[in-house]
């Protein structure tokens, strides 16, 4: 498990929605719904000269974000397991992450303070990577993750408040081989972006928010990954890229 140090994220992320301002921060509705979303965060990344690029998702509103960030740049789009490690009786509240590839990311300062003994912390740790296999054979069926390795790989989720869960992507696709990450997020916080610096190569985000708290989350759009259509959108994309992958390979072998 990898400990944040005590200069890490407060506050847990958002579980997924259309973001826009608080009524006091000033500015309209940043987005009308996650496919625009993702069509202005796709017009921020051309200019960063991506070499070979791969669409990382992260469920579960990070697919449509990410959806169109690989149909405007004609990308592969694949989607990584993570879960958040909420605090006891808090779920939505972030002591931490996990992602595929055994990685673990643990904000020990944010546990401390919402009286989160190591039992049950143990116990969460035990638990949760359960529950990540299940999710990803729900998303991803038999087919194997897009191979990341010597590629940019773009991580995208909609939304960044502390960067836990995303942070723990990042060092995912590393662990894959990926030569190059970039995050990439409709919305971001300051201190979020700051911490993904840390380990990305590049974080983009069409809007950057001072904290936290001027992130809203809208309720009806929670369970917008679980349509059926968003897990058919995925493996299209994934499948017409391994169609044509193994095709020129079999080119190159005659």
């Amino acid at each position: 498990m990898t400990r944040m140090g005590d200069t890490g994220p407060k506050r847990s992320e958002p579980a997924a929605a259309w973001m826009r301002r608080l009524p006091d921060a000033g500015g309209p509705v940043m987005f009308t719904d996650r496919r625009d979303a993702g069509r202005q965060l796709a017009a921020e990344l051309p200019c960063l000269d991506l070499d070979d690029p791969v669409v990382v998702a992260l469920p579960r509103g990070g697919v449509p974000v990410a959806y169109e960030v690989a149909r405007v740049l004609g990308a592969p789009l694949d989607v990584l397991g993570v879960r958040k490690l909420g605090a006891p009786g808090q779920p939505e509240f972030a002591i931490g992450a996990i992602a595929e590839e055994d990685v673990s990311v643990l904000d020990p300062e944010t546990a401390r303070r919402t009286g989160t003994t190591e039992a049950v912390l143990e116990r969460t740790i035990r638990l949760e990577p359960a529950e990540l296999r299940r999710r990803v054979r729900a998303y991803r069926g038999e087919r194997p993750p897009v191979p990341l390795s010597g590629r940019t790989a773009i991580v995208v989720d909609d939304g960044l408040a502390t960067g836990l869960t995303v942070l723990a992507a990042v060092r995912a696709v590393r662990r894959r081989g990926a030569a190059r990450v970039v995050v990439a997020a409709p919305v971001g916080s300051a201190q979020a972006i700051a911490l993904l610096r840390s380990e990305a190569d590049k974080v983009v985000c069409v809007t950057r928010l001072r904290c936290v708290h001027e992130l809203v989350v809208v309720p009806e759009a929670g369970h917008l990954f679980e349509e059926p259509g968003a897990l058919v959108a995925v493996a299209r994309h994934a499948g017409q890229w391994f169609t044509r992958h193994l095709a020129a390979s079999a080119a190159q072998a005659a």
